[in-house]
């Protein structure tokens, strides 16, 4: 698996509280598909936030290390994410501080 060194920062409120932490998991793509749109939104949100790889792209075979800095203090969210391919996916309420990383696949 390739390793890219680049951090995602996903500053999706103004305020972050000091008791909040920044929640890190890694985004690994194994699909034969680049990702070329990620949002991430609390499970709570009916809305999703701003795409988190916006004028870039994950290509296959690689992973990147995503930093979400909302200043919320839940770990539960959906993901969506669209591909080169035209392909879309969605997942509900998962738990990504006790995942700790996230991985597409075929």
């Amino acid at each position: 698996m390739k390793s890219l060194s680049l951090s995602l920062f996903a500053t999706l409120l103004a305020a972050t509280p000091v008791f909040a932490e920044d929640l890190q998991f890694l985004l690994v793509n194994e699909s034969s598909a680049a990702v070329t749109a990620f949002h991430v939104s609390t499970s709570s949100s009916e809305n999703w936030e701003e795409n988190l790889i916006d004028g870039g792209y994950l290509d296959s075979g690689y992973e990147i290390n995503v930093r979400i800095a909302d200043g919320q203090t839940t770990c539960v969210y959906d993901v969506l994410a669209e591909f080169a391919d035209g392909a879309t996916l969605e997942d509900y309420n998962l738990d990504l501080c006790e995942m700790g990383n996230y991985t597409f696949s075929d």
